[in-house]
């Protein structure tokens, strides 16, 4: 599903936020990345949803090679891909239904198919009865859990996620990452970056240990 050969990013006048990193995650893994503030979690995931390009190596997702894709054809690309946020990005002034169908609204997606899959996004994270509500009416977890019903809305085969639980407490962080490991049992691969080792701890999945942009360890709880 992703593969990295040999990538490095420098940012213009900066020193290399990603350094020759190579790896490969299968169709419906569930793997994190993690390491101190600036190793390159960010720049990662960046790269795998084409806001930046490597400076060198080769990115590829499902099979296709990113440095093949042209700047026409980035819109399509994201399309297949599911992305959350720390600050969840909810439009304030418009109603959590209408938050959540916005990805299908920009697909073209008939009317009626969206309330369906609105509703059924909804109530996979638990929300289905405060589809009506501002985003400003919601808890800081309700809030992530509308940005996650917004990235799964379309059904994407990958969902990648920034520091989704960096504003909450343990015992959210931990319903938000159990979310996560439920779309990955029906298939859906999900790359998470995360600097609570704690909770990755306690997730027990493949890690990914960044350090000055430098991959460090690949870390497989099963093979330890």
């Amino acid at each position: 599903m992703i593969r990295f050969d040999n990538v490095t990013k420098r940012y213009p006048g900066g020193q290399d936020a990603l350094s020759e990193v190579s790896f490969e995650i299968d169709s419906g893994e569930i793997v994190f990345v993690t390491g101190h503030s600036g190793a390159g979690k960010s720049t990662l995931l960046k790269l795998v949803s084409l806001v930046e390009r490597p400076t060198r190596g080769r990115v590829a997702v499902n099979h296709r090679e990113l440095g093949r894709v042209r700047r026409r054809g980035i819109p399509q690309h994201r399309r297949g891909i599911g992305m959350v946020f720390q600050d969840h990005r909810l439009l304030t002034d418009r109603s959590v239904f209408d938050n959540v169908a916005l990805p299908l609204l920009i697909a073209g997606t008939p009317r009626e198919e969206i309330g369906k899959r609105v509703r059924a996004a909804l109530d996979k994270v638990g929300l289905l009865a405060r589809e009506k509500a501002s985003p400003l009416a919601l808890s800081t977890g309700e809030q992530q859990r509308v940005g996650i019903a917004r990235a799964i809305v379309s059904k994407p085969p990958l969902i990648i996620a920034d520091e989704p639980t960096g504003n909450l407490d343990p015992q959210l962080s931990l319903e938000i990452m159990n979310l996560f490991a439920e779309f990955g049992a029906v298939g859906t691969t999900v790359l998470i970056a995360s600097h609570d080792l704690l909770l990755l701890k306690r997730m027990r999945r493949r890690v990914l240990v960044l350090d000055h942009g430098r991959l460090v360890d690949d870390y497989r709880p099963e093979a330890a």
